[in-house]
């Protein structure tokens, strides 16, 4: 049987790089959900849709086919056939991912692929309802998080290291803005579940976080 560990929190908290090199290190699949919702959003910014008209979003669904392939455990990720991997990651995309994320129809379109690849393989999954709605029999829960500034900066950095245009105070209110939207949402809200462990990975740099992370989930599982 498959072993699954949600880990969920608010964006730029460092899920995505931590969960990526602890399932390197347990020899896990990662599967990275935001990227599906970003793959949703991404074909209606490229249509000229605004991805807040839920009927127009919804009606594009039936044109989409994403897909999820792993190379090495790294996730790419495909639509109609393109890799879209590196488009996803723009500021425009992740707010595009958090409206449609919001819905119900495009997360139902998107719940049977996160569903079956956890049903079939060891993995760490990482998201906003991972824990609460997706997978709410994971066999570890984790709610990774920090402050909004440390996750502000930290995207400040990396745009920064990738050659790109950033303004720190842009970057603090996108993710302000981005938290109350996916904490405010009538469907599958950013919560914390019940049963998940909190870690807040503030002042860690990556290798640590991720042997922190790496030592909780092996005490979980033995238990």
């Amino acid at each position: 049987m498959a072993i699954n560990i949600a880990i969920d929190g608010p964006a730029g908290a460092g899920k995505s790089s931590t969960a990526k090199l602890v399932a390197k290190k347990l020899g896990y699949i990662y599967v990275d959900t935001g990227a599906l919702y970003r793959t949703v959003g991404l074909y209606s910014i490229r249509k000229g849709i605004d991805t807040k008209d839920a009927e127009k979003v919804i009606a594009t669904l039936p044109d989409i086919k994403v897909e999820l392939k792993f190379v090495d455990g790294a996730q790419h990720v495909f639509l109609n056939g393109e890799d879209v991997s590196e488009d996803i990651r723009t500021p425009e995309a992740s707010m595009g991912a958090s409206n449609v994320s919001a819905i119900p129809k495009v997360r139902e379109f998107l719940f049977d692929l996160q569903r079956s690849i956890a049903a079939e393989n060891n993995c760490i999954m990482d998201g906003r309802d991972i824990g609460t709605v997706v997978l709410p029999n994971a066999d570890v829960k984790i709610f990774l998080t920090t402050s909004v500034e440390e996750r502000a900066n930290r995207r400040y950095k990396e745009m920064l290291e990738k050659g790109e245009e950033a303004d720190y105070n842009d970057i603090l209110e996108d993710i302000k803005k981005r938290d109350y939207q996916d904490s405010h949402r009538e469907v599958a809200p950013l919560k914390q579940a019940d049963d998940a462990i909190y870690v807040d990975n503030g002042g860690y740099n990556l290798e640590d976080g991720a042997e922190d992370l790496l030592r909780i989930i092996k005490e979980h599982l033995k238990r």
